[in-house]
């Protein structure tokens, strides 16, 4: 019964449904980003777009944006725990790290819910009115690159974002709270900007880093990399 009368046994349960609704998100984003995307771009793939875009990326938008939801729920709900129960401080190295992942994370879930869920509900009601014999919306289009931008942002930020969750029990001399002002201040603007070209960046922006899979994988390591490299830097 420690399992919901102790602290720790909450704690446990949050971290549980944490992994659950994490692999739930990040498994859809990476089938949307690896596998659908590509398929849409070949010759059968846009024959089938219209019709998996009215049937099955609505159901997967579901489980996407309330994996999310509930990732980010049960993550800053382990913060808090962490630095009531725990006894960590701000200063910590493990919330250190958690933060830099948890920041990461709380930019994804935005992306989400205000800049991917949005454009695809044009872009899933634009597909409708054009099976119905209708127009399609002039806006669909611009929508959908937003949105397929953001995705391919999520996914370069997943990287990086798991490896600080990963690291914050495991590398405990890497972000130990030495020098923190400064870390923030440089891993802050190094996030940060990787999230305006989600917001405001163009087509050809995109094209610079996030215009393929293997460009989107091999920024989010080495956006993994410079953040890595830019904690030790400060603590060595």
């Amino acid at each position: 019964m420690d399992l919901i009368t102790t602290g720790y046994g909450w704690e446990f349960l949050f971290r549980y449904v944490h992994f659950l609704a994490g692999i739930t998100w990040i498994g859809v984003l990476y089938y949307f980003n690896f596998i659908q995307t590509p398929f849409f771009g070949s010759e059968l793939g846009g024959q089938a777009k219209s019709a998996m875009t009215r049937g099955l990326v609505p159901n997967a938008l579901w489980w996407f944006r309330w994996g999310a939801m509930f990732t980010f729920l049960s993550g800053w709900t382990l913060v808090l725990m962490y630095l009531g129960m725990d006894g960590l401080s701000l200063g910590d190295g493990l919330i250190t790290r958690i933060l830099t992942g948890g920041i990461m994370g709380t930019i994804m879930w935005f992306n989400v819910w205000f800049v991917i869920w949005p454009a695809q509900q044009v872009v899933i009601k634009s597909a409708e009115q054009i099976a119905a014999g209708g127009e399609a919306i002039p806006d669909a289009p611009a929508r959908a690159a937003r949105a397929g931008l953001a995705s391919r942002t999520n996914t370069m930020f997943s990287f990086p974002m798991l490896f600080f969750m990963g690291s914050a029990r495991h590398l405990d001399t890497f972000n130990n709270g030495t020098n923190d002002t400064v870390y923030w201040i440089v891993a802050l603007a190094i996030i940060l900007l990787l999230e305006l070209n989600c917001l405001i960046g163009t087509g050809q922006a995109r094209q610079k880093y996030l215009g393929s899979v293997s460009g989107t994988i091999h920024t989010g390591l080495l956006a993994t990399v410079v953040l890595y490299l830019v904690g030790v830097g400060l603590n060595s």
